[in-house]
């Protein structure tokens, strides 16, 4: 690299850099109010809590690196035509392929880390997110019971505590069992206490009672009680092993889903076009990039369409990701499409290229001026 492409390079780096962090934030903190009710509700401490949200950051970063990129090549070369750096960089015998040097080499750095992201890094941390979500909520050593509130625990279940003292005691339990539609009962209790491990959670309730009505006599029958075991477990059990989405898996598990007994018929669709999905998206980096210096480098840095060259960028960027979406159902639906996910991603970088290598044209100097400037 010499002295310009690094100038450049810095600039283009050290923009994506920070647009990433910001749009990284802007979506963590909008996706983590998603978890707050396991907070509350299940018990979960500050340390799983970022552990958690930390887990989807490599799957936010597949969808924002492209955009950074994007964002940070308009804006530096929007700058350096803006402050006449490019122009003095042509007139100085910079070609196309000069002026945008910086940008492709960052382009393909981002391809680089996209394809490691999509490969490696993001099935491996989504498949550990989605397991600690599960646990988090199927694991009855996390519940919490809320007091002055009707805590829903499973299907069926709803407890109220009037009160929670230091110790653990619970003062002034109710508690609603509807798993049974034919039988339902309640339970009411002056105090008790959470006995709970990892399979099953139970309530240890003392000077209470318990109310039933018969569905067929409509009569209510009391049973008072000093000692009462309730069981929360749900009556169905959680069923079996956990589905599997397709971004939790590795690439060969998703092209070789049909060995996959698991997985249904009707599912081939999703897993095959996330495999290629993941193989395809990353050269979208590219493609934005080279659309972008298409638009800024391949006419005259003239400041006045500049504006107008920006939003047809932005524009172009925003139609091949809502078109990318697209193809991915289209693809789910119809296998017969995959190659179109190729031709899709790398049809902006053959455009994007052919545009931006083309030198703008030079206006003809009018007849009247080349006169004057003969005489």
């Amino acid at each position: 690299m010499n002295r310009l492409t690094k100038y450049i390079f810095k600039q283009l780096f050290t923009g994506m850099v920070l647009t990433t962090l910001v749009l990284t934030c802007i979506i963590w903190l909008s996706q983590s109010l998603r978890f707050i009710e396991m907070i509350v509700n299940r018990g979960l401490t500050t340390g799983d809590f970022f552990y958690l949200t930390m887990l989807l950051l490599p799957n936010f970063l597949t969808v924002i690196l492209p955009i950074a990129l994007f964002v940070s090549v308009m804006f530096v070369y929007s700058k350096l035509i803006s402050d006449r750096e490019l122009v003095v960089m042509r007139a100085s015998g910079l070609s196309q392929i000069a002026l945008a040097k910086p940008a492709i080499i960052l382009a393909f750095f981002v391809v680089l880390c996209a394809y490691a992201l999509n490969l490696f890094l993001v099935p491996q941390s989504y498949k550990m997110f989605r397991e600690m979500q599960w646990n988090i909520r199927y694991s009855y050593a996390h519940i919490l019971l809320q007091e002055g509130a009707f805590n829903t625990i499973s299907s069926g279940v709803t407890v109220y505590v009037r009160e929670r003292t230091k110790d653990g005691q619970l003062l002034g339990v109710l508690v609603h069992d509807q798993r049974n539609p034919l039988k339902p009962y309640s339970l009411l209790a002056e105090r008790g206490a959470m006995i709970e491990n990892e399979k099953s959670a139970r309530v240890a309730l003392f000077n209470g009672n318990r109310q039933e009505m018969d569905a067929k006599t409509n009569q209510l029958s009391i049973l008072y009680f000093d000692r009462y075991i309730f069981d929360m477990t749900p009556a169905r059990k959680r069923g079996g092993a956990r589905h599997r989405e397709p971004r939790e898996r590795m690439l060969g598990e998703l092209l070789n889903v049909r060995n996959d007994k698991t997985v249904a018929k009707r599912q081939y669709g999703k897993h095959i076009a996330e495999a290629h999905k993941r193989l395809a998206s990353p050269l979208f980096s590219l493609g934005f990039t080279l659309a972008a210096l298409a638009f800024l480098l391949s006419g005259s840095f003239s400041r006045r369409n500049q504006m107008t060259r920006v939003l047809l960028a932005v524009g172009i960027m925003v139609g091949i990701q809502v078109g990318a979406l697209g193809l991915d159902n289209l693809v789910a639906k119809n296998m017969s499409l995959v190659p179109l996910m190729y031709v899709y991603a790398v049809l902006p970088i053959i455009l994007g290229y052919h545009y931006m290598v083309r030198m703008p044209k030079r206006r003809e100097t009018p007849p009247e001026l080349k006169e004057i400037g003969a005489s």
